[in-house]
């Protein structure tokens, strides 16, 4: 049978696809191969999955799909003078965005008939109409997975603010000068914001940092209800580009009557000259700064390498928390032998469902073997346009895009599917919850438990009895002692030297700057050290007492990961992000932090009665905490309700949950009503979030309190149980022997305490959710960088400045 006769006999496994359909075409499904590749591209045209040359013949074997549209694409010459199209949107690479002045690519296409692979031209007259159709059809549509990027990229784009299409101004005379801005209420004159409704000029918002504004504009806000204000200094002829600022709803919007609306205060946004960075351009600065520039090892010259497990990471747009998160997680024995060793990408697709881009285990066996077989780790060729030929002539990798790691992992989570930078913790955290969801039922293949320990918290009471709480956690999490910093006459120089240049209008230089250095071991031991617990309600004294906590860990980890808090409230309760460096050693011993359990002599506390859990839950707030927080400036309801929302824990949580809870829309709900609210919506507690709970270590019980307690917020629920460490009641408690482990850590790995410095993820921003992250990783005898898709050897690792630690057990 020739060809053209085999392609009719399986016409039926042909289908031409509708609108709806997901199309791939730009990236294998369980590889990294795309057109470009040496053996390109095969759409399977009955399901529309992509595979790459190695990978097609499984799909045919599982699924007897035989008709396959190939597509090849070859790099061709482009002319050295080729002229750019002006960008109309802000994008790269698509419709309207900037011309990145990419290689442009020929490309060919056949269909193939497996299982003996012959090959029939498109197009084609010859070929069946339906075949015609099809591929037409694949060709012309999106694939699905640059309908992903793209809907990302839109869902994070301005929209239209409803407030300026009806704004009502006021006249009031007010005619706005075209430069001399100064704010109404204070002598700042940059960072300046115009209301649009009466035409006040306010400073912005202080930042984390301290820098910024002093709050005028949204004080402005508070007092008037006045929406809109734009950013003097933005405001030029493209008037999309000026940072219009919606307070009500608290993002940046677009005012299709800005002209309008600035002619009313006789501004000629056509002669105005651009002058002040938008909040997005304020984050892009960042690449200026020094901590950003040691951090990247920028400056250096870096010797690139390449290889296996020395593949980059391309940033699919603010996804560097992700690339510095898996490429450490991908060192680690436990994640490589589970993903890659012991499961290849033709078992993790023989097992995945029908659609295998959306399967955890596939897309984790795809991106380990992306990244450890080195496959994809070789120098990305330029095209030399006089001699038509490619030459190796930058030694940099191109690096694999994550993207269906990405869709995956973020399915479950609205904010990792945008394209706006995220927290790198809260991301391994969520990494770790849904490989462990994959693998239940089966802990022997669950690479999530070598990062997991037991944490227990002996509360002595003043009765002289104790409780023992015992918890499960995949992080440790440490305050910075500064009060312990190594270099305090130094740091004390400095502040006088800032203070001094700061009067005399001058800046420090970046080699002027002296930070505090505090050594890991402190950190560790404000971990361990008594702590007070106020208002503890003791089943012994039927009353409230205080109370004194000491942690310590029940098992030792494979690998035992070091989140640093480095926000903290200042001096005045200004709340900033810690300036600081922590030295950390290349080997630690936390052998001194093992708990010891219930010891010989020690009393329990008794169990708690239903008497005793109502009075227990009845949380006043705290008069002293109340009139400090009063004292500076704060409602007197909205202090009440964070000191009973912190459960009185400190003048510090309060503020916290203050900064936090200012704009809630129930901030100003009666403290009473706001509980029989939270009864009624947590009279029946949603299951899955009990489930969600257990999931993390805590006994169903405890869980179904939490929530109820928290108006069944997960996150909430989860502060509760920290913050009420007698909530648990004796049911945590370890009554029993004072060192055999309990069922909530018994299946636990467990070993020495002595560990070794494997890898860290840095951040530099004024929050977790801006700036960069890039991850530090010790292999092979030295330390490498991975900055997205740039990996080299690390000349200076910056070990004082990381956010997140990764240490490796020693086996002894």
């Amino acid at each position: 049978m020739n060809p053209m006769e085999l392609l009719r006999s399986n016409l039926s496994r042909v289908r031409i696809p509708e609108p709806t359909n997901r199309i791939y075409k730009q990236e294998c499904c369980i590889s990294f191969d795309t057109p470009r590749s040496e053996g390109g591209l095969y759409i399977d045209m009955n399901t529309f999955l992509a595979f790459g040359k190695d990978c097609v013949g499984w799909n045919y074997e599982k699924t007897g799909n035989p008709i396959y549209l190939h597509i090849k694409q070859t790099k061709k010459v482009v002319s050295e003078d080729r002229p750019l199209k002006k960008p109309t949107r802000l994008a790269i690479g698509i419709d309207g965005g900037f011309d990145n002045n990419e290689t442009e690519y020929e490309e060919t296409h056949n269909i193939v008939i497996f299982p003996h692979c012959e090959t029939l031209p498109f197009p084609s007259v010859e070929l069946p109409e339906k075949v015609r159709l099809a591929v037409d059809a694949i060709l012309m549509a999106e694939g699905a997975e640059r309908k992903e990027q793209v809907s990302a990229w839109i869902a994070d784009k301005k929209l239209i603010s409803p407030y300026a299409m009806n704004l009502q101004q006021i006249h009031n005379g007010i005619i706005v000068p075209p430069s001399g801005w100064k704010c109404a209420k204070c002598d700042k004159t940059d960072n300046l914001w115009l209301n649009l409704t009466d035409g006040m000029i306010l400073c912005g918002r202080k930042n984390w940092d301290g820098t910024g504004g002093n709050n005028h504009a949204i004080e402005h806000y508070k007092e008037t209800g006045y929406p809109l204000a734009v950013k003097l200094g933005t405001i030029t002829a493209d008037l999309e580009a000026a940072d219009v600022f919606c307070y009500p709803e608290d993002e940046s919007v677009l005012d299709p009557l800005l002209a309008q609306h600035l002619g009313f205060y006789g501004i000629d946004f056509s002669s105005l000259q651009k002058t002040e960075m938008t909040t997005a351009e304020r984050e892009l600065d960042q690449n200026t700064n020094f901590d950003w520039n040691r951090i990247q090892e920028s400056g250096q010259e870096v010797e690139p390498l390449f290889g296996p497990g020395y593949t980059g990471l391309v940033n699919l747009g603010n996804s560097c928390y992700l690339a510095a998160t898996m490429q450490v997680v991908f060192s680690t024995r436990s994640f490589c032998s589970r993903y890659y060793m012991e499961q290849n990408l033709k078992m993790a697709f023989g097992t995945a469902p029908a659609d295998p881009t959306v399967d955890l285990n596939m897309q984790l066996t795809k991106l380990a073997h992306g990244l450890l077989s080195g496959k994809y780790s070789v120098p990305a060729p330029e095209i030399d346009t006089v001699n038509d030929a490619s030459s190796i002539s930058n030694a940099i990798q191109e690096g694999i895009p994550p993207r269906m790691f990405k869709a995956v992992i973020a399915a479950s989570h609205p904010e990792f599917s945008s394209m706006r930078q995220q927290d790198a913790l809260e991301f391994f955290l969520h990494f770790l919850d849904q490989v462990e969801r994959a693998n239940v039922g089966k802990p022997e293949s669950d690479p999530s438990r070598s990062f997991k320990f037991g944490i227990e918290e002996r509360i002595l009471c003043s009765s002289g009895k104790v409780a023992y709480n015992r918890r499960l956690d995949y992080i440790l999490s440490l305050n910075i002692p500064l009060h312990e910093a190594t270099n305090k006459e130094e740091v004390d120089a400095f502040q006088k030297l800032k203070a001094e240049k700061n009067t005399e209008g001058k800046k420090l230089s970046d080699n002027e700057i002296v930070r505090p250095r505090v050594p890991l071991e402190a950190c560790l031991a404000s971990f361990s050290s008594p702590e007070e617990v106020h208002d503890f309600y003791s089943t012994a004294l039927k009353g409230k007492t205080t109370a004194v906590k000491t942690a310590g860990l029940t098992s030792f980890p494979d690998y035992l990961v070091l989140h640093m808090r480095k926000f903290v409230m200042e001096s005045g309760w200004v709340p900033k992000k810690l300036d600081v460096y922590i030295d950390v050693p290349d080997i630690i011993d936390i052998s001194h932090m093992r708990s010891k359990g219930l010891q010989p002599g020690e009393e329990l506390l008794p169990e708690a009665v239903a008497e005793d859990e109502v009075v227990s839950n009845k949380v006043l707030a705290n008069e002293d905490i109340v009139s400090q927080l009063v004292s500076m400036g704060f409602n007197h309801h909205h202090c009440e309700k964070a000191c009973i929302k912190t459960s009185n824990t400190g003048v510090e949580e309060a503020m916290n949950w203050l900064l936090s809870h200012m704009d809630d829309p129930d901030i100003d709900v009666p403290i009473s009503q706001e509980a029989q609210i939270a009864e009624l919506l947590v009279s029946n507690v949603d299951q899955s979030k009990v489930d969600t709970l257990i999931s993390f270590g805590f006994q169903e019980e405890i869980s179904r309190k939490a929530l109820k307690a928290s108006g069944g917020d997960i996150e909430k629920a989860t502060d509760w149980i920290f913050s009420k460490p007698d909530a648990s009641g004796s049911s945590d408690m370890d009554a029993t022997s004072s060192t055999a482990p309990t069922p909530v850590d018994a299946a636990l790995p467990d070993g020495g305490g002595r560990y070794r410095l494997i890898g860290l993820v840095s951040h530099i921003g004024t929050s977790t959710q801006c700036g960069h992250y890039v991850a530090h990783i010790y292999k092979d005898g030295r330390w490498v960088i991975f900055n997205d898709a740039k990996v080299g050897a690390s000349i200076n690792p910056p070990k004082d400045m990381g956010y997140l630690y990764f240490f490796e057990r020693i086996n002894s």
